[in-house]
């Protein structure tokens, strides 16, 4: 199995509290190790910590939408994209369509489609065709 690494970059604005910024990142990514600075947070780890991620898109019913942007910022064997910091906040994920006044979560996931799959799969009438296992 390759090895799945992933990767939260966060800048923290003037007119925000490190802590909140921090507690954004771990609602949706628990169990990140963190380097948190004044003005940026960046957060790392492997496939555990997007276990959050993955039940959060099958409650909230987003994993058409999760699938193709992710789809979307896939080149090669990374995925990039972006998510709301606020509604991390609160424990929902939300792709925004671009970068927000206040910034918004950087994620980069290396371990390519097969994530994607993972993590949102293909879906008929939302239901998913098919779920895999990633520690297979």
């Amino acid at each position: 199995m390759r090895t799945i690494e992933v990767v939260i970059c966060s800048s923290v604005r003037p007119t925000e509290r490190v802590d909140k910024v921090v507690s954004a990142i771990e609602n949706i990514f628990p169990g990140l190790i963190m380097d948190i600075r004044a003005d940026k947070i960046e957060a790392y780890d492997g496939l555990d910590s997007l276990k959050t991620m993955h039940e959060l898109l099958r409650k909230q019913q987003i994993l058409d939408t999760a699938r193709s942007v992710m789809l979307a910022g896939l080149a090669g064997d990374t995925i990039e994209f972006r998510l709301n910091k606020q509604a991390a906040l609160m424990g929902l994920v939300s792709f925004p369509p671009e970068e927000e006044p206040l910034g918004s979560l950087h994620v980069r996931i290396t371990g390519g489609e097969r994530v994607i799959d993972w993590l949102a799969p293909h879906t008929e009438n939302g239901v998913p065709v098919q779920e895999i296992d990633l520690n297979v």
